[in-house]
This record gives C-alpha cells, sequence and structure tokens, in this order.
C-alpha cells in the first residue's frame, strides 16, 4: 500500500474505521469521511500513533455538494485517490406496509446514491491514472433478504449491482470493483439486538460466532491490494457461513 491514497466512507466507528486502520498499517496514506468529527478525530490520531499518515474530512452521503466537497478536501491534502472503500451507511428499520416515504428515501439516498456519487467524485482520477480500487460494503442480507429492512435490503443489493455494472465499465483502465457482504458483525449496530434475536442469529451461523470489524477489514484490505489485481466484480461474503 506504500504510495496509495484511500478515502473510507463511515470511517467514525465499527467496520469503517478498522478498514481505516488497516489500510494506513499496510501503510497507505488514509483519508477518513464521516459526519462526526470528534469520533474521526480520534481516528485520526490512533493511526498517527501507529506510525500512519491520516487525515478527516467531513462528509454527508445524503448532500452531493458534501461529496464533492469532500472529495475536492482529499485530493488537496493527497493528491489522486487510488482506493475507495464505500462504508458509510444508515438502517431505518420497519415493515415494508408501513414504512415511510422518508425512511424509504434516507436509506436509499445514504447507502445507495451516496455510494455512487463518491465513486463519480473519484472515477475520473483513477482512470487518468490507470489504477484504482473500488470496494463497497454490501451485506449478507442484500444476497438473502431480510423481514423488516426492505430499504436496507434494498440499498445492499443495489451496491451489488452496481459493483457489477462498473466492473465491467472500467476493467480496460486497470481499475477493479468489488463488495465485501458482512454477515452479522460485532458493532453498535448489533449490539442493541435482542437477547433472543441474538440466540437465533448465532444459530444460523455455521461458526457459532459473529464476526469483528477487523475480520471485514482484511478482507477490504486483500481487495485493495496489488494481489487482487484479477478480482474484479465479486461479492466476497464474509459471514461465517450464514449464507452460501
Amino acid at each position: 500500500m506504500k504510495d496509495r491514497v484511500a478515502f473510507v466512507t463511515g470511517a467514525s466507528q465499527g467496520i469503517g474505521w478498522a478498514c481505516a486502520v488497516e489500510l494506513a498499517k499496510a501503510g497507505a496514506r488514509v483519508v477518513g469521511a464521516a459526519r462526526q468529527q470528534d469520533k474521526l478525530a480520534r481516528l485520526v490520531e490512533e493511526i498517527r500513533a501507529l506510525g500512519g499518515e491520516a487525515a478527516a474530512v467531513e462528509l454527508n452521503l445524503r448532500s452531493h455538494d458534501s461529496i464533492q466537497a469532500a472529495a475536492a478536501r482529499a485530493r488537496e491534502l493527497y493528491g489522486n485517490i487510488d482506493i475507495l472503500v464505500n462504508n458509510g451507511g444508515v438502517t431505518r428499520d420497519g415493515l415494508a406496509m408501513r414504512m415511510s416515504a422518508e425512511q424509504w428515501s434516507e436509506v436509499l439516498d445514504t447507502n445507495l446514491t451516496g455510494s455512487f456519487q463518491t465513486i463519480q467524485a473519484f472515477l475520473p482520477g483513477m482512470v487518468r491514472a490507470r489504477w484504482g480500487r473500488i470496494i463497497s460494503i454490501s451485506s449478507v442480507v442484500g444476497q438473502a433478504g431480510n423481514p423488516g429492512q426492505a430499504n436496507y435490503v434494498a440499498s445492499k443489493a443495489g451496491l451489488i449491482g452496481l459493483t457489477k455494472a462498473l466492473a465491467q465499465e472500467v476493467a480496460s483502465r486497470n481499475i477493479t470493483v468489488n463488495a465485501v457482504a458482512p454477515g452479522f458483525i460485532q458493532t453498535a449496530m448489533t449490539e442493541s439486538l435482542d437477547e433472543k434475536i441474538r440466540e437465533r442469529v448465532l444459530a444460523s451461523i455455521p461458526l457459532k460466532r459473529m464476526g469483528t470489524p477487523d475480520e471485514i477489514a482484511h478482507a477490504v484490505l486483500f481487495l485493495a491490494s496489488e494481489q487482487a489485481g484479477y478480482i474484479t466484480g465479486q461479492v466476497l461474503g464474509v459471514n461465517g457461513g450464514m449464507y452460501m
């Protein structure tokens, strides 16, 4: 990763934080992007304490102007972005019959449209450089479905479709586009699960445990590396065998 620059959305916690740290440990200069600047400041401190180089930019994935401003700031700091990790996302769960238009649009605007617009912001630079890695964090539910999450499932399934279409568009420019589909991971999002739901989830996982953010970050690091140069348009499931 030496001399590479990575831009990670949703880097203020959980999977995004772990991805930023792993990329920095491998030698990349990392731009962490999120709305929570206080948490991003701690991320930058941690990476610098490890001997890495990092910076933070404010990003609201529902705002095209915010995405453009964050991309411009990242280029001011480090020049061309080589690696993009689309991790930022939200959930607004509810049964489809009762789901409000705002619940639907907030999740789709953030998780899918925001990721697409972030790709658009950095793709020209990758095309000019004739090298790039675009990695989107999808979800096992984007492959298998999940009741009460029609908006979230649609957004994560959409990321898979976007990955496959884009991979075909930019392969001739030596840009790979892949997705990682985590299963149930130990994050703030899953810590709030009811104990009965947690037991039911664990029973559905052959490895009988939840994954860790670091395990997702290791998959992202591989796909961002030179070793993964012949892998594109793929969905790497990191789910303990929950979905095969």
